[in-house]
């Protein structure tokens, strides 16, 4: 490990709160005097809760579970948001970087086969120091980095040499789409830019270890929305441009949520997004995925599952036994 490297890095990502430019946001307040931007976040690291989840794609579940450790609020408001009890808020425990280190050593007691930050982004100094720390006490785990998709290549590259394995969404191929859904219409050329960056450090496959659990590379996640075939397979052609190589999860798990409706205007509800979606768009999806020369798939049923995790549970992910991926 490049230890003084890495120590620069985490310097550069905590003088960015300052003038806060860790997302594409680039909302430049001063998160450091408390300052709030767009994730309404202070400096304080805020989670909703840690667990080992089972419901992850099979390489980063395995027997034992992925070591998840949920963050709270998001650089995104997508207005379908599975996770939006904790993603729209900035709700959550605060936790020091000394206790951060902590549960990640409880996770590793665990059994878990990797340590998972999920929505990291806006919490990325501290998250990086507690690693860093971590590591040098003896957490042996790799790093899943579990993100929405919309980041600045410039932090993903302040994160290399401490993130083994990335798991970013790649949610639009359409800005059209992605400002309608989520308000960002610079969504599909900020995640190609910071696809490009992982793809640098880690490479276009997955490498497994004796147990077929991961232990290096990237998976793609793109979740199909219901109406939005098009946007599906233009997603699909950016991830190819990267590398056609590139280990794809493609979600059928949609479901419509409450909020949906109660935070989307009437004007700019698609109705299509109060459905499922079809087994016909799936199979047109993953078809397309497979003439694109993908070759690493790993797929869901489309049925009427509901998937949605409930954070106002000790344990959000009660349905886990069935909700993992197939590959």
């Amino acid at each position: 490990m490049n230890y003084s490297g890495i120590e620069k890095n985490i310097e550069t990502l905590k003088s960015s709160l300052s003038a806060c430019e860790l997302c594409p946001r680039m909302c430049h307040v001063n998160r450091n005097s408390g300052e709030r931007g767009f994730c309404l976040l202070a400096s304080e690291m805020l989670i909703s809760a840690h667990l080992p989840h089972h419901g992850e794609e099979p390489p980063l579940s395995g027997a034992r579970g992925a070591g998840t450790i949920f963050f709270s609020s998001c650089n995104l408001r997508c207005s379908y948001c599975q996770n939006y009890q904790i993603s729209h808020t900035p709700a959550g425990q605060s936790v020091s970087v000394d206790e951060l280190v902590e549960l990640m050593f409880e996770l590793q007691n665990a059994g878990c086969h990797n340590i998972e930050p999920v929505t990291p982004t806006p919490h990325l100094p501290g998250i990086m120091e507690a690693l860093f720390l971590a590591r040098k006490r003896g957490l042996s785990l790799p790093v899943v980095f579990n993100c929405g998709g919309y980041e600045r290549k410039e932090s993903i590259a302040l994160l290399a040499g401490q993130v083994e394995i990335y798991l970013p969404d790649f949610k639009y191929g359409s800005a059209e789409t992605a400002r309608k859904l989520s308000g960002v219409g610079d969504y599909p050329q900020q995640a190609f830019a910071s696809l490009q960056e992982m793809v640098r450090q880690v490479g276009d496959a997955l490498s497994l270890d004796k147990d077929k659990v991961a232990a290096g590379g990237i998976i793609v996640r793109h979740l199909i929305l219901p109406g939005c075939v098009e946007n599906s397979l233009e997603a699909l052609r950016l991830i190819s441009s990267v590398s056609p190589f590139l280990p794809l999860s493609i979600m059928s798990q949609y479901t419509p949520i409450i909020s949906t409706e109660r935070r989307l205007s009437a004007d700019t509800t698609p109705p299509l997004l109060r459905r499922r979606i079809t087994k016909k768009e799936y199979e047109q999806v993953v078809n397309a995925a497979l003439d694109m020369g993908f070759a690493e798939i790993y797929t869901q049923d489309v049925d009427e599952r509901v998937l949605n995790p409930d954070f106002s549970n000790e344990n959000p992910f009660d349905w886990s036994a069935t909700g993992a991926l197939d590959a």
